[in-house]
């Protein structure tokens, strides 16, 4: 491979990479992307089946950033875009065994089930709850449980964790994990004031809130969109290739890649580090400012192991229409821990998409695993389905023989932004600071969800031009 020290080195063909590379590209920024797996996209994978579609992966984009739906439209895929239905708005929380649709309205709160009179009053007064200042960092649990009370962590905020993090809130950082809930209380002093209030100030920024951003698919599946980003950069993308070295030259960046084929090296003036935090462990990375001890010039990036990444196993079904009593019009349904069921939670794939079922038949996507039941995750796929089926069979009345099945097995799926995951962040900025030209994005530093990763590609991919263009007249 010839060396190009006026271009930029991505390393991870999930979603941020991708999207990084394709605006460096568009900004005419030599650029190519190594991945050490046989296909791009990450977890984003769709299945098209005996008139199923299955996401292995994540289900739906949120599009909380106007750079979503820019990335949609600069990639040609408008007219692919697909709205949920709007009949599935509902969104349910498991209690008594059952799926309870959530309040949609200040009175549909007053008035729900899912809490009791108790728990409803401790959220009317959270407004005067005073807020913490001493800078201590709480979990999720401590925050909530000080604001909102027990009831309401163990009967919704668990149960968001879960289907969210696959996470514990009692090891969940809510600074890190769930930033803009701690910045509600830091800048209003209340949760709720904090909704009010703040409102304006996101819709001046283009943004919105997660739990009111807009939802879309594509008509194939999610994996429509960085098929064809992977599309659109051509050879510019480098498949089975595993980048094993990094060494700090005059002019940028040395790599040391690893192909089937054998070894090779190649020169470029950036990198961009995108894939895992376990897999950015083990690369090396040579440079004098960043050695350690004895190790020299090496970076010492062990840290990076310590984060948690709990097993996750996704289970997709489809049954006759007439096999499950449950209407199954709404998103999906959220499960607590504390309701005794194994899955985490379960999305109404059919109703939330058109063409993911054939007619007369639903789809249903369930998660397995996570930090509340890792050891289930890595059941056998027939253990698994039938976990699946029992959970269904309670919660929603599904019956019979599945006539579609497909599970996908993540052992290392997700993230956590436990206590603590400020240092690991801490680390990448003082690594960026030390060694210019070498960046870090992803779900590992930028949230987790799909268009976190999105926003995460769009903005590293601004920071590389930025440098670039300062050191241009270094590297001429």
């Amino acid at each position: 491979m010839e060396n190009s020290t006026e271009s930029v080195a991505i390393i991870g063909a999930g979603i941020t990479g991708l999207t990084a590379a394709f605006y460096l590209k568009r900004a005419g920024i030599p650029v190519t992307v190594f991945d050490a797996n046989s296909h791009a996209g990450g977890a984003i994978q769709s299945l098209r089946q005996d008139g199923y579609l299955a996401e292995s992966g994540p289900n739906t984009i949120l599009e909380t950033s106007p750079k979503i739906a820019q990335l949609v439209r600069d990639a040609g895929l408008e007219s692919r875009r697909l709205e949920p239905d709007p009949k599935a708005k509902a969104r349910y929380v498991v209690r008594y065994k059952r799926p309870i649709a959530m309040p949609g309205s200040p009175l549909g709160f007053l008035s729900t089930s899912l809490f009791s009179p108790r728990a409803k009053l401790g959220v009317l007064l959270e407004p005067f709850v005073r807020p913490r200042c001493d800078g201590v960092e709480e979990s999720v649990a401590e925050f909530v449980t000080r604001r909102l009370g027990r009831e309401f962590l163990d009967h919704a905020i668990d149960a968001l964790v879960g289907g969210v993090y696959a996470g514990d809130p009692d090891k969940l950082s809510v600074q890190h994990a769930f930033p803009k809930l701690g910045a509600l209380e830091e800048n209003y002093g209340s949760l709720i004031k904090g909704q009010i209030l703040g409102a304006r100030e996101r819709r001046k920024r283009g943004e919105v809130a997660k739990d009111r951003a807009p939802k879309f698919s594509f008509d194939e599946g999610l994996q429509v969109l960085p098929d064809t980003l992977r599309r659109l950069l051509g050879d510019a993308v480098q498949l089975n290739t595993s980048v094993t070295r990094l060494t700090q030259t005059p002019d940028g960046w040395m790599l040391d890649l690893r192909t089937g084929a054998g070894e090779s090296r190649a020169e470029f003036s950036s990198v961009v580090y995108a894939g895992t935090a376990f897999k950015l462990a083990e690369l090396k990375v040579e440079c004098e400012k960043l050695g350690f001890g004895r190790t020299g010039g090496l970076a010492d990036l062990s840290a990076f192991s310590e984060i948690r990444h709990p097993p996750v196993a996704s289970v997709v079904l489809g049954f006759r229409r007439e096999d499950v009593a449950h209407p199954c019009e709404g998103f999906g349904a959220l499960i607590p821990k504390i309701e005794g069921f194994k899955i985490l939670g379960t999305i109404f794939s059919s109703s939330l998409f058109p063409n993911r079922a054939p007619a007369g038949h639903v789809t249903l996507t369930s998660y397995v695993g996570g930090e509340r039941y890792p050891e289930l995750a890595s059941l056998s796929r027939e253990a698994l389905v039938e976990l699946t089926r029992r959970d269904l069979g309670v919660l929603l009345g599904a019956k019979g023989v599945p006539t579609f099945q497909h599970c996908a097995y993540y052992p290392k799926a997700i993230p956590q932004y436990n206590l603590g995951y400020g240092r690991y962040r801490e680390l990448m900025s003082n690594i960026e600071g030390k060694a210019p030209g070498l960046f870090f994005a992803g779900h590992y530093r930028d949230g987790i969800s799909l268009g976190d990763c999105i926003v995460s590609g769009c903005n590293i991919s601004t920071r590389v031009k930025a440098h670039m263009a300062q050191m241009k007249p270094a590297i001429r």
